[in-house]
């Protein structure tokens, strides 16, 4: 069954506007530009290069970063806001013993289902996000 990809990448913009709303962050009216450098499209095509140690080296770093970022978000803004329990599960993410190869082969199989301009119009920490909320969710 194809899951609908592009709907994946905003859940995740979603869960990561919803965080920043909770820490009483003020969203812009217009989506920020993306940086072409760090796009969705420029992740898949460094994670893709499986036989270049350097590339691999870089996307493992970048897909590990993302996650661990916004897993520090979530348990900070659960310690230091008012979330309810309900909404600190939610956002968080089920990764007990997941290897980051793991996320990396879920996201390029995500990533081949949105069309080249979606992936390059959205930010590599968003389609990221995205694809590990639809296979490791915890709800």
């Amino acid at each position: 069954m194809k899951r609908n990809i592009s709907a994946t990448f905003a859940c995740a913009a979603f869960f990561t506007l919803g965080c920043a709303s909770v820490a009483h962050a003020q969203p812009s009216t217009q989506p920020p530009p993306v940086d072409p450098s760090f796009s969705a499209y420029t992740l898949a095509q460094e994670c893709s290069q499986k036989s270049d140690n350097t590339a691999q080296g870089q996307c493992v770093g970048a897909v590990r970063g993302i996650v661990r970022g916004y897993q520090y978000g979530v348990l900070f803004l659960g310690q230091r806001s008012q979330l309810q329990p309900n909404e600190t599960q939610r956002v968080s993410l089920c990764l007990s013993n997941t290897p980051v190869s793991t996320l990396v082969d879920e996201f390029l199989a995500d990533a081949k289902q949105v069309d080249e301009a979606s992936l390059k119009r959205t930010p590599a920490e968003v389609a990221v996000l995205g694809s590990v909320h639809s296979h490791h969710a915890c709800m």
